[in-house]
């Protein structure tokens, strides 16, 4: 039962997107109805296998002797970030079918989305490192056609190559650790290395560590790859919903979580993950004070966010981290949906020509308060619990300096968040003609809205579904009453809230806080410009496009030596992994 559910929340979405595209472009009401159809049938299977998590693994289909087998692991960690996937996935497919309205080509949009919702399943349920890389590798390929989607507009295919190159650099970190797992251990077993790793030689390990590290923080666009996230805003809002908010920027999350057990030991590993998470979300931050665009703000929001997840699992907090990753899940998918709503009302994404936009989409408005309630950690909504347990680790397991920096990163996200809010949907209207959101869009906004305000309920649940995948040191479940209790009870607890508050209050006085924002005039210019790793990324990307073009002097255009060429290299990869195995 759990191997044809698990083959169900993969096949479902990948059959939905092969009969989207096949149905025509010509039968767009058809379209809209195969994809919301099988999105669903996706995430009821990924829903159905909470029931069924284990701890062995399922499915053995042999893929060769140096391949391995695909086998699928269906513990806690894997069937969350499924279920997150199917769901909100499902969610951002309905919200679609208003948003996408009109628009040419559906069926290549449904095509990438419906394949991407599947492979990322695949990708967390994998217990195969080697067909993890492969579903790694296929997200990756559907956001990059994702962000281009329209290929008309040089800014979304500039977005989509950067964002391809720069994941890639994620992928070779992980492809590298594949390999090196396969010569010393002989298969591409997560659970077996997990149970082994300490067998492993020191350097081999750290090389392991440190290369998914690397794989991590390009593909969940953390420090110093943080600059991808915001160009990829030019896809189609619903695709920056699901995929750069809620799914495949959670990959990188889940990547360091699944293997903390047997990182943590690296020497300097913790404290770089911890570093990385915590220079991202102050960055980050920043750069989401000074946008004006709404999707870009919210992009560097998400960054930020993904940062303190990153810093949790530094800190040793990988419960925290997943829980926030939850909480981030629903009311981040809200927020974008929300501007999605926005966008598609008003016609631009610039917060400078919106305004007063409440009475007119009053129900938008509610649920991106609600959302941006979460966001900010305001009480008591999921964002608020969540981000206090990671601050809680972080202050526990980690330096005072880096604690000191995610406080103020809380402050700086309470303050974009009121700054957004209120750019949108209040004060006088500085817009032209507005249309409200349309019922497909109101469908998918209610249930992420109420998951903001009442998963946090499901704190002692969601600790012992997960507990099979944690570190041994927070296999020691709490009820969800304890954990509630111990948070709103820390003294730090209480020091958070200020600084919060001190955000909110520096938007409501800005204009008596003239003479502190032209001492940091400074500061915000050199945010707005991204601190410099935009140059730095766009001289990567160049000259990886340059290098790529002079490569092409190797192909002859006769295809009996391009293919002669493609079978020697397999044979020598071959040959070193047989070589190796020896």
């Amino acid at each position: 039962m759990t191997a044809t559910l698990i083959l169900l929340a993969i096949a479902l979405p990948w059959l939905g997107a092969l009969l989207v595209w096949l149905a025509g472009d010509a039968r767009p009401k058809l379209q809209h109805a195969l994809a919301v159809l099988f999105a669903l049938g996706g995430a009821a299977a990924a829903v159905v296998l909470i029931g069924h998590r284990g701890t062995e693994n399922v499915l053995n289909v042999p893929l060769g002797s140096v391949f391995g087998a695909a086998t699928f692991l269906p513990d806690g960690l894997a069937i969350f970030l499924a279920v997150v996937a199917t769901v909100i996935g499902s969610l951002a497919v309905i919200f679609s079918v208003d948003y996408m309205h009109g628009e040419k080509q559906l069926g290549r949009y449904y095509l990438m989305v419906l394949f991407f919702i599947g492979a990322m399943v695949g990708l967390v349920l994998s217990s195969n490192l080697l067909l993890m890389f492969v579903f790694w590798e296929i997200t990756a390929l559907c956001s990059y056609a994702l962000i281009s989607f329209h290929s008309d507009d040089p800014k979304a295919v500039a977005g989509g190559i950067k964002a391809l190159i720069i994941t890639q650099v994620g992928g070779v970190g992980l492809l590298a650790g594949a390999l090196v797992l396969y010569v010393h251990q002989g298969n591409y077993d997560i659970p077996t290395f997990l149970a082994n790793a300490h067998a492993l030689p020191a350097n081999v390990l750290a090389v392991m560590a440190f290369g998914f590290l690397i794989a991590a923080a390009a593909k969940s666009a953390q420090f110093p790859f943080q600059t991808w996230l915001p160009d990829a805003m030019e896809a189609p809002t619903p695709v920056s919903a699901l995929i750069h908010a809620a799914t495949m920027v959670n990959a990188g999350v889940y990547l360091l979580a699944r293997f903390y057990p047997a990182f943590a030991t690296v020497p300097g590993w913790r404290a770089t993950v911890l570093a990385v998470g915590a220079i991202t979300a102050i960055l980050a931050a920043l750069m989401a004070v000074v946008s004006n665009d709404l999707k870009r703000v919210l992009a560097h929001s998400t960054v930020s966010q993904l940062g303190y997840m990153v810093y949790a699992i530094g800190a040793g907090g990988v419960f925290a981290s997943q829980f926030h990753l939850l909480s981030h899940a629903v009311f981040k998918a809200l927020l974008f949906l929300c501007a999605g709503a926005v966008i598609h009302g008003v016609g631009t994404r610039d917060m400078r020509q919106m305004g007063g936009l409440g009475k007119r989409m009053p129900l938008v408005r509610a649920a991106m308060i609600i959302g941006g309630l979460g966001l900010a950690g305001i009480p008591i909504v999921n964002g608020f619990w969540s981000k206090e347990l990671v601050l809680e680790a972080g202050f526990a397991g980690g330096p005072v300096w880096a604690y000191a920096v995610m406080v103020v990163g809380a402050g700086l996200t309470a303050l974009y968040t009121l700054r957004f809010l209120t750019m949108v949907f209040y004060g006088e209207p500085r817009g032209g003609h507005v249309h409200d959101a349309g019922l497909a869009m109101k469908t998918a906004l209610v249930p992420l809205a109420l998951g903001t305000l009442v998963t946090w309920l499901i704190a002692g649940p969601f600790w012992e579904f997960l507990k099979s995948a944690l570190p041994v040191g927070e296999q020691e479940v709490e009820a969800t009453a304890q954990i509630l209790t111990r948070v709103a009870t820390a003294p730090a607890t209480f020091g958070v809230l200020g600084v919060v508050a001190v955000g909110l209050l520096a938007w409501v006085a800005r204009r008596q806080l003239d003479g502190v924002a032209r001492l940091l005039r400074g500061l915000g210019w050199a945010a707005a410009h991204d601190f410099g790793f935009e140059a730095i990324n766009r001289g990567v990307v160049s000259a990886t496009m340059e290098s790529a073009e002079s490569l092409r002097v190797t192909q002859t255009g006769l295809l009996g030596w391009n293919v002669l060429g493609i079978i020697l290299a397999l044979a020598a990869v071959l040959g070193v992994l047989a070589i190796g195995g020896i």
